[in-house]
């Protein structure tokens, strides 16, 4: 098959053609590397700045690439909003390459209106990036999400790509809860790809026998994420334990060397308010770091593990997350490497990049 993956988000898109690639067919990623993280792509894609110049470069490269973006069997779309422009601007390049091209599929793999819609409601999920035990989070985040995806020009062009679409797929727990409610009719889960082949284990610190805790902030999410939480947590059991545990922190930094500050460490802290781990937990646990975000039951029941419990979940508090972290880790220390090696089992086999790809394959073909 000739296949267009276009967009990116934390790095879906460039291992799920890895693996497809491995399968023998052939690939084009084209996006804008997911912004500063600036992962591999085969056609960059990217609006430099907002300014006049670098938008009138960016409507130029648009002009000049999407007419080429023809004849491939499948075009699957990272999201809704797969181009650096406003919602509005976006849909006559959506129709073009409908048009150029065979089945179309829609990723919900994050931040999409099913995810806004369904997450503003109280009783969806026990907690979520809007509520907390049934009260909502009063922030800026929550306030932006609800008006650029449950009104105007966001909404609508969900409305009309998720319509149109052939297919949509969901990549996390929340995702496919969220699409179900409203397109069960044409919904799939697949789980994410990793691809343990260009996974490089961490490598133990030679002079430090304690534990070494890294987390990655970005620093305008880092409320939405929780690793502000999870950051306060860290840093109250540090002055508890200083000679028994490191804190290494990722700031804004790009992919490459952020994996280089995750190879050295031996737990990732990640995605409190989540259910399930995403990318940057997943690629964690492929090189052997333990997990503490979330892993609750019900992501387990989709997948259908029964035995497999890697992640330390927890709930979306600072004090679950330090007793938490002091009672399985801390005071535990001997677990960590059975927590390890389960955790690289765990993405052996549900993770690995060319079994997620043949999944995909499977769908698009209407098997």
């Amino acid at each position: 098959m000739k296949i267009l993956l276009l967009g990116e988000y934390s790095n879906v898109h460039w291992t799920l053609s890895q693996g497809l690639r491995a399968l023998g067919h052939e690939v084009t990623v084209v996006s804008n590397g997911d912004g500063w993280k600036n992962y591999p792509r085969d056609i960059d894609l990217r609006r430099r700045s907002l300014g006049h110049i670098d938008t009138l470069r960016y409507l130029f490269d648009l002009k000049r690439i999407v007419p080429h973006l023809r004849g491939y069997d499948v075009v699957q779309l990272i999201n809704p909003v797969f181009l650096d422009l406003r919602a509005e601007r976006i849909l006559p390049y959506y129709e073009q390459i409908r048009r150029q091209n065979g089945r179309m599929f829609l990723g919900s793999f994050g931040i999409d209106k099913p995810w806004v819609e369904e997450g503003l409601k109280p009783d969806t999920f026990r907690y979520s990036d809007f509520y907390i035990n049934g009260t909502r989070r009063q922030n800026a985040f929550t306030e932006e999400m609800e008006s650029n995806w449950l009104r105007g020009a966001k909404a609508e062009l969900f409305d009309h790509i998720a319509e149109d679409c052939d297919g949509i797929i969901a990549g996390l727990y929340e995702n496919y809860i969220c699409c179900r409610a409203h397109y069960a009719g044409k919904l799939h889960f697949i789980p994410f790809p990793i691809n343990l082949a260009d996974t490089t284990p961490k490598v133990p610190h030679p002079e430090y026998e304690g534990i070494c805790f890294f987390i990655g902030i970005q620093r305008t999410r880092s409320e939405y994420k929780g690793t502000d939480i999870m950051l306060r947590a860290l840093e109250r059991l540090k002055e508890k334990y200083p000679d028994r545990m490191e804190i290494v922190r990722a700031e804004n930094v790009p992919f490459a060397q952020y994996q280089e500050m995750m190879n050295h460490s031996d737990v990732l802290l990640d995605q409190l308010y989540s259910y399930t781990p995403a990318m940057n937990g997943l690629l964690a646990m492929s090189k052997g770091l333990v997990l503490v975000g979330g892993g609750e039951e019900e992501q387990y029941e989709l997948i259908g593990e029964t035995q497999l419990r890697p992640i330390i979940n927890v709930k979306p508090s600072e004090e679950n997350v330090v007793s938490q972290i002091e009672t399985r880790l801390i005071n535990q220390r001997d677990a960590l490497q059975q927590l390890s090696q389960s955790s690289v089992n765990y993405i052996r086999r549900y993770h690995d990049h060319v079994r997620v790809a043949q999944r995909y394959l499977t769908i698009w073909e209407g098997k």
